[in-house]
């Protein structure tokens, strides 16, 4: 799909993209240059509500790190 930036340096998103990905008049985005591909990022409302979760997993940080320190203790 071919676009043309306007004199102003608008383009034009088409409508099947935004109802796609949700895009809405004043939806904020980030542009970003992953070497010389543009992207579009749409940014979330609250951020930390949109992190909340991300780096879930099995092992829990703070478990590891009392754990390495209850060893260091016992080693010293």
């Amino acid at each position: 799909m071919a676009l043309k930036i306007s004199r102003k340096g608008w383009i034009v998103i088409p409508a099947s993209l935004r109802r796609k990905y949700n895009l809405k008049p004043g939806t904020a985005v980030e542009i970003v240059d992953y070497g010389g591909v543009l992207a579009l990022i749409p940014q979330k409302d609250d951020p930390i509500e949109a992190a909340a979760g991300m780096l879930a997993g099995d092992t829990s940080l703070t478990r590891a790190v009392l754990r390495e320190h209850e060893q260091a203790r016992e080693n010293e």
